[in-house]
């Protein structure tokens, strides 16, 4: 039963676009870019038309602890205060995310990465929970190593099944500046059917993990999502630590929020005011979380001890 139900949550997971819409191919000097595929002539995502690499996009194949190697678009703004790492939904590949990319990118002038997850594009392996897991992993640490982002100056962005790898993360990483959660789900099994409980072999717990977010979480969902249901991104909202003004895009579905006003409007707010945050104003709230979990700790002792007598 519980590998039935584990099998029945991943296929409703992971539909990675076949074929690919992007090949990555390698330039003079070593290296890399990536080259549409998407049209009948092959057009260069970045650099020029021979496939050399533009100087504002890396493109990076990384090794993943699993044995996967996966490929990443490192997106700079030389304007940039912080940097987002966007993990997408389970449709899409970088190739058909690359205008979103750039777009957010100068709109909410950050340095942004995107990856693939394996399976994905043109990163090896197949896609699994475990995977997406080692693949975001992989990306934060190339992040640190090769551009020196720590998680103070990180917001990580999950769209859809990315809610699921941007949490595993979030989870880990006590001073990340935020999170954006667009489309999100609450567990693979409760896209499928609306259940109350919790079952061991269910994927992408995300409500068990949400609780562990310590920074500010952003929840952006359409009123009028079929594919998962609003009730997913509100219950998201209501378990986070530090819940941010949330956007309901009113009869917004699940792939076409990016075309709302409200959308980019709302996240540039979310971004200046994460900018904003200094570590003194960190370090307050976080005494002030601590001060309400003492209190209601000390609440319910008093609540019990009276029940007792």
């Amino acid at each position: 039963m519980g590998c039935l139900i584990s099998q029945l949550a991943s296929k409703f997971a992971f539909f990675p676009p076949s074929p690919a819409t992007y090949a990555v191919k390698k330039c003079d000097g070593g290296k890399l870019s990536a080259v549409s595929t998407a049209g009948s002539t092959p057009l260069p995502i970045g650099g020029d038309c021979n496939g050399s690499p533009s100087p504002s996009l890396d493109v990076l194949l990384l090794d993943t602890k699993r044995g996967n190697k996966i490929v990443a678009f490192y997106l700079r703004n030389p304007c940039a205060r912080l940097t987002v790492l966007y993990s997408h939904g389970n449709a899409a590949d970088l190739g058909q995310l690359f205008d979103l990319f750039v777009q957010l990118k100068a709109n909410l002038r950050v340095n942004l990465m995107g990856y693939d997850y394996s399976g994905y594009g043109a990163s090896t392996g197949k896609p699994s929970e475990s995977n997406t897991y080692a693949d975001i992993e992989a990306v934060y640490e190339c992040l640190q190593t090769d551009y020196g982002v720590s998680q103070e100056d990180l917001i990580l962005y999950g769209q859809s099944v990315g809610s699921g790898p941007t949490l595993h993360l979030a989870a880990k990483l006590p001073r990340l500046r935020g999170v954006v959660l667009h489309s999100a789900i609450l567990s693979g099994l409760r896209v499928v059917c609306r259940v109350k409980f919790t079952f061991c072999c269910d994927i992408y717990k995300n409500e068990k993990k949400i609780r562990k977010v310590k920074c500010p979480v952003l929840v952006i969902h359409g009123t009028e999502d079929n594919i998962v249901n609003w009730f997913h991104g509100n219950g998201l909202w209501k378990m986070a630590k530090d819940p941010y003004e949330p956007l309901w895009v009113k009869g917004g579905g699940h792939c076409n929020l990016e075309l709302y006003p409200d959308y980019i409007r709302h996240l540039c707010k979310f971004i200046q005011e994460m900018e904003n945050i200094t570590t003194a104003t960190r370090l307050r709230k976080i005494r002030q979380n601590l001060h309400l979990n003492k209190k209601s700790k000390s609440h319910n002792k008093i609540a019990i001890k009276r029940i007792m007598l």
